[in-house]
């Protein structure tokens, strides 16, 4: 598979991929709740059960796929754009 094939793939995906992110972006609301109740220690989010610390703070490592589907997605675009 070369790179402009690739490219190709990936724009037939790239709904997927922004859906992806769209959903990953709304989980980020709850997490800043709950950091920012972690950093001001008052308790009304963080601290209430250990289930929900737990999902709360995994949510921060989905924005590592996140990103790199942006990225992948940005590199893509400039190939395909330079190469037309």
């Amino acid at each position: 598979m070369n790179l402009i094939s690739f490219c190709k793939w990936w724009e037939k995906k790239l709904t997927i991929s922004l859906g992806f992110l769209v959903i990953t972006h709304w989980a980020q609301i709850p997490h800043f709740l709950w950091g920012g109740d972690i950093l001001l220690e008052a308790g009304y989010v963080s601290r209430v059960h250990p289930v929900l610390d737990f999902i709360l703070y995994g949510i921060d490592l989905i924005e590592i796929p996140a990103i790199i589907a942006v990225t992948v997605s940005f590199i893509s675009r400039m190939v395909v754009k330079n190469r037309t």
